[in-house]
Formats: structure tokens, sequence, C-alpha cells
């Protein structure tokens, strides 16, 4: 099931959703209750355009120095 993530137009709240297959989710929000939700950009599970895959160094620029 994909983990989809949700931001409330009214209180701003954002939250996430398992979704099934061929199903449409029931989207309310958990904090106010509104219907008046969108779904949010996430950038979890995705990967940069060129990168390969399994490389060792894709991390190594953000870590630590010294």
């Amino acid at each position: 099931m994909p983990l989809y993530e949700y931001r409330c137009q009214k209180c701003d709240h954002l939250f996430e959703l398992f979704v099934r297959l061929g199903r449409e989710p029931e989207l309310k929000c958990p904090r106010c209750g509104s219907t008046e939700v969108r779904k949010a950009f996430s950038l979890f599970g995705t990967t940069a355009a060129g990168s390969a895959s399994g490389s060792t160094s894709s991390g190594a620029a953000c870590a630590p120095s010294g």
C-alpha cells in the first residue's frame, strides 16, 4: 500500500495516509475533520535523475566533516 502525505487546507495539518490500490481514500483531516485536504509534495522514495542505484557515495557530501 502506498503511503501519501496530505495537508489540510483549513488547519494546515500535515498527515500521512495509507491508500489501498484501486480504492479512493477517505480524505478527512484527523485534527479538525475537514474534507478540504490536498496531496502534499513529498520527496520520500524518489531518486535524483541520473543517479546510480546502489552507489555507496550517494550521501557522502552530507556527512559531517572533521
